[in-house]
């Protein structure tokens, strides 16, 4: 058994759900799967002297799930001003529009058709809702219109799926782009070099309290992997499905299609980059 303080980006043990850091508190959707690992983590962030609270991803539509994020934001005495999304999966946006209709939030989000209301998302912006300092980062790869949450004041990045509290993300083919996605990865390392975060607050997963090692471990990984592929095929796997069976052959078989979604990444990659043939 591997000592959790070991892992990469040091996994923070104990429940999941609950408070994470002064401003942000996490509400763990009923969607466990071995995509979603423990559930979607729908995350209340605020200004502990306010009575707003902006709400990252308010998971499927599960209306006990929705009711319980609105329920633990009155206990701590905050209204939901605003909802945001990091990015457009069922498992983070699909309760959206029905949040909006409990709270009477707008929701902002890269891609426009997630949105409610007039306004959306883009790099560069910074939420101010209730004195809360958000910073929009773009984090695309995963999906074309992943987003992550810089959140300065607690020295924390909130990622969605662009990094895991536990294992690593799919790069989802065609939407999802490895070339991009590994760009995010060191923008991302850049906020924990440059602006000093510590803490990544996942979509899935345990709160890493690790940034920096979070982000060298993925980018590692990813090199890993890269390399992986290009072997599979210079042996003679010419297919997506037969690199997946060579590369990920320790891997659930229960998650080969989700590999495969990664596999077809990278191979896009290498071949863009003349690394194999097309």
């Amino acid at each position: 058994m591997t000592d959790a303080a070991a892992l990469p980006g040091q996994p923070r043990g104990g429940v999941i759900a609950g408070p994470a850091t002064a401003r942000a508190h996490c509400v763990l959707a009923p969607n466990p799967s071995p995509m979603t690992l423990d559930g979607t983590n729908t995350w209340i962030v605020a200004e502990p002297d306010s009575d707003l609270a902006v709400v990252i991803d308010p998971g499927p539509l599960d209306e006990t799930h929705l009711r319980a994020v609105i329920d633990t934001a009155e206990r701590a005495g905050k209204r939901v001003a605003l909802t945001l999304l990091t990015h457009g999966h069922p498992d983070h946006s699909d309760g959206a529009a029905r949040f909006a209709e409990l709270t009477g939030s707008s929701v902002r989000a890269l891609d426009p058709a997630l949105r409610l209301g007039d306004e959306g998302l883009e790099a560069g912006d910074v939420i101010t809702t209730g004195g809360l300092e958000l910073r929009v980062v773009p984090t695309p790869g995963h999906t074309a219109d992943s987003l992550s949450f810089h959140l300065p004041a607690d020295r924390a990045v909130l990622t969605g799926d662009t990094i895991l509290g536990r294992g690593t993300t799919v790069v989802a083919h065609p939407d999802g782009r490895l070339g991009d996605y590994l760009d995010s990865l060191r923008r991302l390392r850049s906020l924990t070099v440059d602006d000093g975060v510590a803490t990544v607050l996942p979509g899935h997963g345990p709160v890493l309290n690790d940034a920096q090692g979070a982000v060298e471990f993925y980018l590692a990984h990813r090199a890993h992997r890269l390399a992986q592929v290009e072997t599979a095929v210079e042996a003679g796997h010419g297919s997506p499905a037969e690199v997946v069976a060579s590369v990920y052959a320790d891997v659930d078989r229960s998650l080969w299609p989700a590999a495969e979604l990664s596999v077809r990444a990278q191979l896009d990659y290498l071949g863009e980059h003349g690394l194999i043939e097309d």
